[in-house]
């Protein structure tokens, strides 16, 4: 299956809401999506998927309405900045108090495919690896009220499945837009951008920019999303954009908020450029540390089978002194979709890296020659006038279990053979 390339276009920052409804508008299943949110096993929620304008604008809205109980004050602008009395706030602090274990076991029962869910489990583990930094207790521990809330919930699950109904690959974030000042939220009032958005910031190396804007244009929800999705942080050259998602921000702040969602083609001058020659070849990384041994084996085998040049395994430790693996890939760049549709399925890792490479490839040439013990295939190189061989490693294997001839013997024996006849 062709997987799409996004670019996520942050210059209003990105939350969940947003997210959601700019891959809405991009045409991922309404239907099924609503389907979907009913599987959550929760309530208090309904949802509303409609159309708005900001500022002259069509944007598509997804909106999260929850009842009294489940009530979020996080689109509320008042609110978040300050301007009510304690007393008329006594009713806030109704949230219902999740925890990571919790929120992992409501997606389980979701009607999200096996992709979805790990997207979704890995958006909600970054954002309580951010909270338990920023609050300074375990992971475990972290209380969900702001991000635990059902609307988060749903915002996640709603994302996780958007993204995986459109088949995308690569995600362009260039940047995310921030802006500044403080906010009110749970904990008090918070310094924008808040602790959470801070760590994720950090520990992912996204791109911000702080804009003059006052308030919080990045929830931690919109960075853990832009954290587990983003691939690539450079645009290419020249694309076409093939379709265009906006979807709109709940907050009234100077500048509409609107988060812009293109599906990008790279364009033919650039494909061009990556034109099939033997001296042009794609290598492929990714870093995996969350696959068995015997997953990864089949992965590699597959990738042979579908024609990989090269595929092998380099053990590393990742953050946290984890030992995991980084696996390397060459192939022909017009194998590259094909190998990375193995890569994501046979194994846990959600992002690829790759670069286009030169090589210097030796002229060879495979002959078939005669032996005493039959057939055997020999690749013969040339190099400054001189010729190499090398006898396939099958045919000699074959020859010495027949005969029980060591292999070494039978290999020197092959090229003997060949420096007589050639």
């Amino acid at each position: 299956m062709t997987k799409n390339n996004l670019y996520f276009e942050c210059n209003s920052g990105i939350s969940g809401d947003m997210a959601v409804a700019a891959l809405l508008d991009l045409g991922a299943d309404k239907e099924v999506l609503l389907k979907t949110l009913d599987s959550i096993p929760a309530e208090g929620f309904k949802i509303e998927i409609t159309d708005v304008v900001k500022n002259g604008i069509r944007c598509c809205d997804f909106n999260v309405i929850l009842d009294h109980k489940h009530e979020n004050h996080d689109h509320d602008t008042e609110y978040l900045f300050g301007h009510k009395h304690a007393d008329e706030e006594e009713h806030h602090h109704h949230h219902e108090h999740r925890h990571l274990s919790d929120i992992i076991e409501i997606i389980a029962k979701t009607e999200l495919s096996e992709n979805a869910k790990n997207l979704a489990e890995k958006i909600f583990r970054i954002v309580a690896e951010a909270e338990s930094e920023a609050h300074g207790v375990p992971v475990e521990e972290v209380h969900f009220h702001e991000v635990g809330a059902i609307d988060s919930i749903v915002d996640i699950v709603a994302f996780a499945f958007c993204f995986d109904d459109l088949g995308i690959g690569r995600v362009f974030i260039p940047e995310l837009c921030e802006g500044h000042g403080e906010i009110r939220c749970q904990h008090g009032i918070l310094p924008v951008p808040v602790p959470a958005v801070v760590n994720i910031v950090e520990k992912y190396a996204l791109p911000l920019r702080i804009t003059g804007t006052h308030g919080e244009l990045v929830t931690p929800t919109g960075a853990a999303i832009a954290a587990a999705v983003r691939t690539d942080g450079t645009l290419p050259e020249l694309f076409k954009i093939a379709k265009t998602g906006l979807g709109a921000g709940k907050r009234n702040y100077e500048k509409p908020s609107i988060l812009r969602a293109f599906l990008i083609e790279e364009s033919e001058k650039l494909e061009e450029t990556h034109e099939e020659t033997p001296n042009k070849i794609t290598k492929l990384e990714a870093n995996i540390d969350d696959s068995t041994g015997e997953a990864l084996g089949f992965a590699m085998e597959q990738l042979f089978e579908a024609g990989s040049l090269d595929a092998f395994y380099t053990p590393c430790f990742m953050k946290k002194n984890r030992p995991a693996y980084i696996l390397t890939v060459l192939c022909r760049n017009s194998d590259v979709e094909k190998m990375e549709d193995i890569i994501f399925n046979h194994t846990t890792t959600i992002g690829i890296r790759r670069c286009t490479m030169e090589r210097t490839v030796l002229e060879r040439e495979s002959l078939l020659i005669d032996t005493p013990y039959g057939e055997a295939r020999i690749k013969l190189i040339y190099h400054n006038n001189k010729k190499r061989f090398a006898p396939e490693y099958e045919d000699v294997a074959e020859i010495s279990r027949k005969t029980g001839i060591s292999f070494g013997k039978i290999y020197n024996e092959l090229i003997s053979l060949c420096k007589a006849q050639f």
